[in-house]
């Protein structure tokens, strides 16, 4: 929104640089990007009350994600929920993230030069990890003299290897901006363009050795190629790869061999005797015993080890004591688990709803910049993917980079609804830009 008053603008400009701040910080300085989060959130209140309106809260998707934040908030009350005021405080405070999305939809991202910045500033930092990645898998150590963590895993710009998890989300619309390039500028060589790039992310997260984040992005690559017609060709060729990127990483990168291909085997012939396992057991027996309210914000870490949701489930190849208090960690590992033991099955349903909200918003019509929004829709798809290990919902680094890319899909798409068809009529290779 353009304006001249003081106030307004001095908001813009604020609201800006914290937009544009955002992923810096989510790749580093964990701290500053939940400072940048929160001036977003509070930021596009006071923008509201400034001139900027308030029918963003009417969009069915913010609807939806306060009818979940406030069910979680209820559920998270001391009496109703077992976390006490900290809990309660959380909950509350975790409206910051759906806000910080709908700042960028609405107010932030509006205008097409500050989108095209922030493309640029994601495709960078997705370089920044592939690099940073490619670097310790050759040298040993990232650019920081860090060296491969312990069980010889590759950890990027980090000391945890916990660079695979955003890169994850990060590949995807990156890719499909390389492929869209590729598409309108390499001629007849764009499926050998096309088929380096695709091939090249599936290396990156080859050597991240990561399982979840992995497959994710198999996934995600799928689902573009599915909806991105001109790549394909370049997806199978990406699919053919994979076996020999599988095979040289055991030579070169035997611990993501190790992760990738020994552990996921030997976890999913057990999976009821594994660690994924047992955590899935204890959810499912913390949400049966509190199936309305859930236990409120935090539920797994808080009620993990009370001694009444020691047992397993009898249609479930799950341990006897269901790991005892020692698969107790701070979050259910899935976001629909967390969900459900969190704010019970009125809360699951809402987060479900939420998600189908954000997916029917995202999705990427005929239009401007089609492949790149394809490639945020797949982000967001994936990171929501339901049979998937996850973090917690909204822990960063990773839970800020979800809402970052759904705020950015989500102001793409608004772009496009508020472009007159017209101007694209004439332009029928706009579908596939």
């Amino acid at each position: 929104m353009k304006t001249t008053s003081p106030l307004p603008l001095a908001l813009d400009r604020i609201g800006l640089a914290a937009t544009l701040l955002l992923p810096l910080f989510l790749t580093h300085v964990r701290i500053m990007s939940e400072i940048m989060m929160d001036v977003l959130a509070v930021g596009l209140l006071a923008r509201s009350a400034c001139g900027l309106g308030w029918g963003w809260a009417r969009l069915p998707w913010v609807r939806i994600a306060l009818l979940w934040w406030g069910w979680q908030s209820f559920c998270s009350i001391p009496g109703v929920g077992i976390g006490g005021g900290n809990a309660f405080g959380q909950a509350l405070l975790a409206v910051r993230f759906p806000l910080m999305a709908a700042a960028l939809q609405n107010w932030t991202l509006r205008d097409a030069r500050p989108r095209q910045w922030m493309a640029a500033l994601l495709v960078g930092c997705c370089l920044y990890i592939s690099l940073q990645i490619l670097v310790q898998a050759v040298f040993g150590y990232n650019l920081f003299g860090i060296p491969r963590f312990p069980d010889g895993t590759l950890t990027g710009p980090y000391a945890h290897p916990r660079a695979a998890a955003p890169l994850s989300r990060l590949l995807l619309p990156s890719l499909m901006l390389g492929c869209a390039w590729a598409a309108k500028r390499a001629g007849r060589g764009s499926f050998f363009a096309m088929s380096g790039l695709a091939i090249g992310a599936v290396a990156i997260m080859v050597l991240a050795g990561q399982r979840i984040p992995m497959a994710l992005t198999l996934l995600g690559i799928a689902l573009c190629a599915f909806l991105y017609r001109p790549m394909r060709p370049a997806a199978w060729a990406a699919a053919a790869a994979l076996p020999v990127l599988v095979l040289l990483a055991r030579i070169f990168s035997p611990g993501s061999f190790r992760h990738l291909v020994l552990l996921a085997e030997h976890q999913l012939a057990h999976f009821g005797q594994s660690p994924y396992g047992a955590i899935f057991t204890r959810a499912l027996v913390m949400a049966r015993a509190h199936p309305i309210t859930g236990m409120g914000y935090d539920a797994f870490r808080h009620g993990c080890r009370d001694p009444r949701f020691f047992h397993g489930l009898s249609w479930f190849n799950s341990l006897p004591d269901g790991g005892g208090a020692a698969v107790c960690v701070q979050h259910a590992h899935n976001h629909y688990l967390q969900a459900l033991t969190n704010s019970g099955l009125p809360g699951l349903v809402l987060f479900i709803a939420m998600v189908v909200a954000w997916l029917a918003a995202l999705w990427p019509r005929e239009g401007a910049h089609r492949a790149w929004r394809i490639g945020l829709f797949a982000a967001i798809f994936v990171h929501e993917w339901p049979i998937a290990s996850s973090s917690d919902l909204l822990n960063l680094p990773l839970g800020g980079w979800a809402f970052l890319l759904l705020g950015v899909g989500l102001a793409e798409a608004a772009s496009v609804r508020r472009t007159p068809p017209s101007l694209y009529a004439d332009k029928p290779s706009s579908k596939n830009d």
